[in-house]
C-alpha cells in the first residue's frame, strides 16, 4: 500500500509518501515540502498549495492518505493559517476519493518511537531507520509528513489485525 503523509500548514507543507512492502517492510518513495513566500496574498498561497498537491496526486496515485490533525497553539493567527492550508489539503485528498487518516502529533510520536512526547530529533531519527534513509529527511516538514505516512500504516496494519 502506498501512503501519502501530509504536515499541513500555509508558508510549508511537508509530504511524505511511503510504501509498505509485501514483506511488511516500510519503503520511502518520495518526500518535500510546497513553500508558498510570506508576501503572497493568502488566497494566491492556498491556490498553490491545492495546484502542488494535485500534481503530487496524479504523479504518485497514492491508495490512502493521512493527515496531521491540527494541535490548536497559543498563536491564534497561526493556528487559523495552518487551518486554511489543513482544509485545503483535506478538499485535495476528498476529491481524490481517496480514505484519510487523521493523527495527532502525539499519536504520530507514538505510533513511530513509541513515546508520545518524542522530541522532534527523535522522531527524525526513527523514520531514517524505519524507512533505511541514509540521512535524517529534510525540511523537518518532509520529514514529519514521512512521520505521518509511517503512523498510518502502523494504525492500519493494526485495524486489519482486529478486524480478523
Amino acid at each position: 500500500m502506498l501512503v501519502l503523509g501530509i504536515d499541513p500548514g500555509t508558508a510549508t507543507t511537508g509530504y511524505g509518501l511511503v510504501r509498505q512492502l509485501e514483506d511488511g517492510s516500510l519503503q520511502a518513495v518520495a518526500h518535500g515540502a510546497i513553500l508558498t513566500p510570506a508576501n503572497t496574498p493568502m488566497p494566491q498561497r492556498l491556490d498553490k498549495l491545492y495546484t502542488e498537491l494535485q500534481e503530487i496526486l496524479r504523479l504518485h496515485r497514492p491508495e490512502s492518505a493521512a493527515v496531521e490533525k491540527l494541535f490548536f497553539s497559543k498563536n491564534v493567527k497561526t493556528a487559523l493559517s495552518v487551518g486554511q492550508g489543513r482544509g485545503v489539503v483535506l478538499l485535495a485528498l476528498a476529491q481524490s476519493k481517496l480514505p484519510i487518516g487523521e493523527y495527532t502529533p502525539n499519536e504520530i510520536k507514538q505510533a513511530v518511537t513509541g513515546y508520545g512526547n518524542a522530541g522532534k530529533s527523535q522522531v527524525q531519527e526513527m523514520v531514517k531507520l524505519l524507512l533505511g534513509l541514509d540521512a535524517r529527511p529534510t525540511p523537518d516538514d518532509a520529514a514529519d509528513a514521512l512521520a505521518v505516512a509511517v503512523c498510518h500504516l502502523h494504525h492500519s496494519r493494526y485495524q486489519a489485525l482486529m478486524e480478523e
